[in-house]
């Protein structure tokens, strides 16, 4: 297959993306409604209409997890919430709109950006098979139409490991100023992924065979921080102590490793036991959201120190609910559906993937890299299914690489067998 067909195929892959998203996007309306695995969407419409009417990052009553009536929040990402109300702003608030927005770019740019990441370590053939992978991912497709931070969050994970690629290459400011927005932007919607960046920068040293540029280096991380500064500023304004940039990391850390568990993690607490909120202490509760969240990610780390061993033995636990690909009896049909169809069908082809991929590894490592790491991440932290769609993005590149290599063996039995049918037998 030359350039040119690639190119067209492309086209056709990205027009069948767009169209999946779009009929979802149209069969979620215009509602914004606690659906499976997307009740956070409630939150961001909420915290868009505020900031429209004046009021700020706050809610009107009281809201998840310990937020009080008009006042300030930094549990949710800013640029999500400013996405939200700067489309209200122009199309009325309409989250249908925003949908549709979101949508279409994701629905370009989720395809695009992995025929980029499968070119670049496996050729033509695999970047267009990841495209269409990516296109059809169930997964991606249901939260391509939520009001969340998933569907540009992936994108932003899947820019800016293109242009690190890029920068491992050719080093240049300009595509480090590129690899630092793509950063910058994920870091917003989601600032988990600063504990991937040092490791990125480390993954760079070591393709440039241990040369240091310093200042190719640093402008990924001046960028990242001119993007994070203005929230912080706005977070001391607020509750007058230092805060990075959100509030959530805290409260993750504290409830996904509580004693409560003991050593076997269930995703979600269940819904006849206590609740998130009665987790936390009384004495506790009094305080604001920034110095909450620093109490209780110094009483989440306590835990750990207490008792080392059980806090490894839950976080080993977490792999069954961060990798579930089988249906559940506590899963609705959309979630069984959506986690069967997707992850669970082409998981077998991920591990094939990764397993072939290792005889080129170098070239392969960086998609390595994030995939252990990331996934290291939320072991240790919150581990939930949606927390690994960016791991399933990458992990697409691998599994269409099985498929080629899969089709590249069948395809000449294929024309064998047409070419020299079996007689009939009267």
């Amino acid at each position: 297959m030359n350039r040119y067909e690639a190119g067209r195929w492309l086209v056709v892959v990205i027009g069948l993306s767009v169209t999946l998203r779009v009929a979802t996007v149209l069969m979620m309306g215009n509602q914004v409604a606690a659906l499976p695995g997307i009740h956070d969407q409630v939150s961001y419409d909420a915290l868009a209409r505020r900031l429209l009417d004046g009021h700020g990052f706050t809610f009107a009553s009281d809201w998840w997890p310990t937020t009080t009536p008009d006042t300030p929040t930094a549990f949710w990402s800013f640029l999500y919430v400013l996405y939200l109300a700067g489309v209200y702003a122009i199309a009325g608030v309409h989250p249908l709109a925003a949908r549709l927005v979101q949508a279409l770019v994701a629905g370009v740019l989720g395809p695009w950006l992995a025929w980029r990441l499968g070119r670049r370590v496996a050729g033509d053939g695999v970047g267009l098979a990841a495209a269409g992978i990516t296109a059809v991912y169930i997964y991606f497709i249901y939260y391509s139409a939520a009001l969340m931070t998933e569907a540009f969050f992936i994108l932003a994970v899947l820019w800016a490991l293109d242009r690190t690629m890029v920068l491992a290459e050719w080093p240049s400011r300009g595509v480090a100023l590129q690899l630092g927005l793509a950063l910058g932007a994920a870091v917003l919607l989601r600032q988990l992924i600063l504990a991937f960046v040092p490791c990125l920068l480390l993954w760079l040293v070591w393709q440039w065979r241990g040369r240091v540029r310093l200042g190719t280096l640093l402008t990924p991380l001046v960028v990242i921080g001119a993007l994070i500064a203005p929230w912080t500023v706005r977070n001391y304004l607020a509750f007058g102590r230092f805060v990075l940039l959100n509030t959530n990391a805290g409260y993750a850390f504290f409830w996904a490793n509580h004693p409560i568990y003991g050593t076997d993690f269930p995703g979600l607490l269940p819904p006849d036991g206590p609740t998130y909120q009665d987790l936390i202490p009384p004495e506790v509760r009094g305080l604001d959201e920034a110095a909450m969240e620093r109490e209780l990610l110094r009483r989440g780390i306590g835990f750990v120190l207490e008792d080392p061993g059980r806090y490894l033995l839950l976080s080993l636990s977490k792999t069954r609910e961060y990798f579930k690909f089988w249906p559940s009896p506590e899963s609705g049909l959309v979630s069984n559906v959506s986690r069967t169809l997707s992850f669970g069908l082409f998981l077998p082809f991920m591990v094939y993937g990764l397993v072939r991929a290792a005889h080129h590894w170098r070239r392969w490592s960086l998609l390595y890299l994030f995939v252990a790491v990331y996934t290291l991440i939320h072991l240790l932290s919150w581990a939930l299914v949606r927390y690994r769609l960016p791991v399933d993005a990458v992990l697409l590149v691998f599994a269409a690489t099985a498929l080629v290599l899969l089709a590249e063996k069948v395809t000449p039995y294929l024309i064998d067998r047409s070419r020299n049918p079996r007689p009939v037998h009267s």
